[in-house]
């Protein structure tokens, strides 16, 4: 029985690390050990303990197993189903975690509503508690309370944590008001490719914050002196470049004009929540933000993030692939609308309502009802662009799409290294994309999806596309090892099956 364990478990690794792309030696590498010890895992000839079982996950960005539980989670998918019925867009993913690193601002209680209960947040929740912050889900686990000890003890931060998450990166902000010297874990998060941080460290030098980078660890020295003389202009209009700049400046005392800022809508939910903490930000939903900053914040503060474009996109997707009718409530439809104009040109079937408000008052929602339609390829290639283009996150869910309309469409990535490469998973589904070259993808439709058994990709959002393809194909398929999902995505399967999907959640150690 031991044997038979230790062949299943070499068998997870194998599929990790092959979906990363490393070869044994690469892995090797990384865990400091030779190559044959790491085919003798692979192969199950070797005991493994659960610490070096730890360790190969952490290389690999990849839960192969979970303590507490019978090993790391799959999906078994019986598709071809036809879903039916109303579901809700959960909040965003994205803006949760900006406003977990802007609670390091505040001195006082920051209450959050409806937080998403995803793995992503529960790395940061786990490294805040590292560092002497209290947190504490309240209202039957559906707000989360935040209360911030006097001193920051940094030198206890939960380095495993926060290596499995890039957000990390946007404690730089709120951090470089509060110590004159701290370090931090090195970023991690999707696997899309070199992704530098350089354009973070531009904007934030303005503030005094330098950094040397050795040994897996950001090292920051602060000079509290400098303050930005001009306005900031980022090299980069990222999200969260534009948001470490929004919590760098929140504490500056006087106004801080950033440029090519990002006005997406996590930054726009930042911008609220900076408000509501007692500093003004003018031009929110432009590419020039105005910060009013105040050297000192400590109030107790309420705030709704609004809802998740991304997630909404999701679940559009879901529907069109299974050819469904489907109501998706509580849309953020202005961060959606060059979506919805490019699926309205391939012949999409689709209602909204009337326009109503999100909790922060400030946010656009309707709902949509989503029915069958003949889709045909647009006649332009699909591509990103920063906001109001359409969103970097939700090019990966028109490969789906695509590959149910009739013709050819090209999507072109050009933001990843990686994402494009992942999205020809869909082949093993039945589906005909062709590679071009990093950035670029071919989809040829429609497709006849079939089942088949995968490893689950490394990157969020092409891994929810191959399990909705999974939906669409007749008979029973299997998505393994889907922690990458669980950062980004509360109960996905589970809300599906409640709009009529067949999903089973099982783990197989």
């Amino acid at each position: 029985m031991e044997d038979d364990y230790l062949v299943r478990i070499g068998k997870l690794i194998r599929d990790a690390r092959q979906h990363r792309g490393w070869t044994q030696t690469q892995l090797a590498e990384a865990l400091a050990t030779s190559q044959s010890a790491v085919n003798r895992i692979e192969r199950g000839n070797q005991n493994i303990s659960l610490e070096m079982i730890a360790r190969i996950g952490e290389a690999l960005d990849s839960e192969i197993v979970s303590l507490g539980y019978a090993g790391p989670m799959h999906l078994r998918v019986v598709g071809g189903r036809r879903l039916s019925g109303s579901i809700d867009v959960k909040t965003s993913k994205n803006a949760c975690v900006a406003l977990l690193c802007g609670s390091l601002l505040n001195k006082g209680r920051t209450v959050l509503r409806r937080v998403a209960r995803i793995e992503e947040v529960f790395r940061l929740l786990e490294v805040l508690n590292s560092i002497g912050v209290r947190t504490r889900w309240i209202n039957d686990g559906v707000d989360l309370e935040i209360l911030p000890p006097a001193e920051l003890d940094l030198a206890a931060i939960d380095a495993d944590a926060a290596r499995r998450t890039r957000s990390i990166i946007m404690f730089l902000g709120p951090l470089l008001h509060r110590t004159e010297r701290f370090t931090l874990p090195y970023a991690g998060g999707c696997d899309l490719g070199t992704r530098t941080i350089e354009p973070h460290m531009i904007a934030l030098r303005r503030f005094g914050l330098e950094i040397a980078a050795t040994d897996g660890l950001y090292h920051a020295q602060v000079d509290p002196s400098v303050r930005p003389a001009r306005p900031i202009v980022l090299t980069e209009r990222g999200d969260t470049v534009t948001e470490n700049a929004l919590l760098a400046a929140a504490r500056n005392e006087g106004t801080t004009v950033i440029r090519n800022a990002s006005s997406n809508y996590m930054v726009q939910d930042l911008c609220f929540f900076l408000e509501a903490l007692g500093v003004r930000v003018d031009g929110v939903g432009t590419t020039t933000l105005t910060v009013h900053g105040v050297p000192e914040i400590d109030v107790d503060v309420d705030y709704s993030p609004s809802e998740d474009p991304v997630e909404a996109m999701s679940l559009l997707a879901a529907a069109v692939v299974t050819e469904s009718e489907l109501t998706i409530r509580r849309v953020p439809v202005e961060f959606l609308e060059i979506e919805l104009a490019v699926l309205e040109e391939m012949g999409i079937d689709c209602d909204r309502t009337p326009e109503y408000a999100a909790d922060n008052g400030r946010t656009r929602l309707v709902d949509l009802t989503v029915r069958p339609s003949k889709l045909e390829a647009p006649i332009d290639k699909i591509h990103p662009m920063p906001f109001p283009g359409l969103n970097i996150d939700n090019v990966p869910f028109f490969a789906a799409i695509a590959a149910t309309a009739h013709g050819q469409t090209l999507i072109h990535d050009w933001v990843y290294d990686n994402r494009a490469i992942y999205l020809t998973d869909l082949n093993r589904l039945g589906g005909r994309l062709q590679l071009l070259d990093p950035h670029r993808v071919l989809v040829e439709g429609p497709t006849r999806w079939r089942a088949a058994e995968m490893m689950c990709p490394p990157a969020l959002r092409p891994a929810v596309v191959v399990l909705l393809a999974m939906m669409a194909a007749e008979g029973t398929s299997v998505l393994r090892n889907v922690y990458v999902i669980n950062r980004g995505y509360e109960e996905l399967a589970e809300r599906l099956n409640s709009v009529g999907a067949q999903i089973e959640i099982f783990r197989d150690i």
